[in-house]
C-alpha cells in the first residue's frame, strides 16, 4: 500500500533573501534524489510563496511503494546528504507518513 511522506520545513534564517536561496538550494537537492533513489515513487517540492512569516519555507511530498521502501530511502546515503544540508538550515520539522489508500475507502 503506497505510503505518503509529507516534510514541511521552516527555516532558520531571518531574513527573506536567505530563506529564498536556502529554499531554492532544498528544492534543488530534492529534485536530483529520484534519479539516485529508486524507492522513490514519486516526488514533489513546494517554496511557499504566501505570508512567509507565518508559514513553513518548504514542503516535501514524496510517495513510496510501502514502509520499507521508506526506510530505506531514509537511510540511502544521497538522501543522507540532502539531509544534513536541511538540517544545517532549518529551524523546525514537521512531518507525517500516510497510507494513500485510506483516503481512497480501502
Amino acid at each position: 500500500m503506497t505510503i505518503r511522506h509529507i516534510v514541511a520545513w521552516k527555516l532558520a534564517a531571518q531574513d527573506d533573501a536567505t530563506r529564498a536561496e536556502q529554499a531554492a538550494e532544498i528544492s534543488r537537492l530534492l529534485h536530483t534524489l529520484p534519479s539516485q533513489i529508486s524507492d522513490l515513487r514519486s516526488l514533489e517540492v513546494g517554496v511557499n510563496v504566501l505570508k512567509p512569516g507565518d508559514n513553513a519555507d518548504v514542503v516535501l511530498t514524496a510517495d513510496f511503494d510501502d514502509e520499507d521502501a521508506l526506510g530505506r530511502y531514509a537511510t540511502h546515503p544521497e538522501h543522507l546528504k540532502v539531509a544534513a544540508y536541511i538540517r544545517s538550515v532549518v529551524g523546525s520539522r514537521l512531518a507525517v507518513d500516510y497510507r494513500i489508500a485510506q483516503l481512497l475507502g480501502e
